[in-house]
């Protein structure tokens, strides 16, 4: 269990307002700055914030508020939940995808085929929340909107985090090496040559050749100006 209470603010709203117990005290029991306690008090940082009485909810006792006002160096403890809830156990199955995002999906998992061989459905299934039937059909192109799919990145359409996506990446790497090593062979044979890329290589440049021509051009001026003053 927190060792604040919950929504600490409004506690300390109601301790205030109802309570003579020293602003050290409240800060101590709501994890707050002693300033904000008293910003509080002084009707500077409570606008809008309606106090929660901490008694009703079972987070303090009245008794325990009692030793707080008579003696001031004592410190409220939270009060131990009479309630114990079960460890949540992992969830199983697909992810929930929020229904403004599920026309997403067929584009992430276009995007995950691609690019992660490696994955198996299971992990993909994981990371969008979808079916075999429609990785399947994305797989073989048979899905009844392939032709305007696009490939894009799950992280990015907020379809999973981006851890989710580098261990689900790294479990499938370790559990299927083969297809990692056939995407890195394929992504060098798709490499464009260095003579496409780079252009053709410059001639080198003749430099006698230049001056011969500057030589020319320097005459045909010089024969330009003659000319004129003959005129």
């Amino acid at each position: 269990m927190s060792n604040a209470p919950l929504m600490p603010k409004a506690t300390a709203v109601w301790l205030v307002e109802n309570t003579s117990l020293s602003f050290s005290q409240v800060a101590d029991f709501c994890k707050l700055h002693e300033l904000e306690v008293k910003a509080i008090a002084d009707g500077e940082a409570d606008q809008g914030i309606r106090g929660l009485d901490p008694i009703t909810s079972g987070q303090i006792t009245r008794e325990e508020i009692e030793r707080g006002q008579n003696n001031e160096n004592y410190r409220l403890q939270l009060a131990v939940s009479k309630v114990r809830l079960p460890p949540m156990k992992p969830r199983k199955g697909p992810r929930y995808t929020p229904v403004s995002r599920r026309q997403d999906r067929p584009n992430a998992i276009l995007w995950l085929v691609r690019n992660h061989p490696e994955l198996k459905d299971s992990a993909i299934m994981r990371l969008v929340g979808t079916t075999k039937t429609t990785i399947a059909a994305i797989r073989d192109r048979t899905h009844w909107n392939a032709q305007n799919l696009t490939p894009s990145d799950p992280v990015t359409l907020g379809l999973c985090s981006q851890i989710d996506l580098d261990m689900e990446v790294a479990k499938g790497a370790k559990a299927n090496p083969d297809a990692v090593l056939h995407k890195e062979e394929a992504e060098v044979d798709t490499l464009l040559p260095t003579e496409i890329t780079t252009g053709e290589p410059e001639r080198e440049l003749d430099v006698q050749s230049v001056f011969a021509k500057l030589k020319q051009l320097k005459r045909d001026d010089e024969d330009d100006d003659g000319d004129d003053d003959r005129r």
